[in-house]
């Protein structure tokens, strides 16, 4: 009885000592590049778009225009 305590302790601590140990691998870092790219990618996107609704306005703008000017 007293060996399988001592047996079962020491399997017990080599567990937690492998489990801690991580085998010897590293994660390795982020690239946060990428995703810096993806966002400004983004943003690009957004502008374009809103320069896109910005002329679609002002053709609508100039339309109204049109009309009004030949209601008159």
């Amino acid at each position: 009885m007293k060996n399988a305590l001592k047996i079962g302790f020491l399997a017990l601590a080599l567990g937690v000592f492998a489990a801690s140990c991580g085998n010897g691998s590293s994660t390795p870092a982020e690239d946060t590049t990428a995703a810096a790219a993806t966002i400004d990618s983004a943003a690009a996107t957004v502008d374009s778009a809103a320069s896109t609704v910005d002329s679609a306005a002002a053709v609508v703008d100039s339309a109204k225009a049109v009309v009004d000017s030949t209601k008159k």
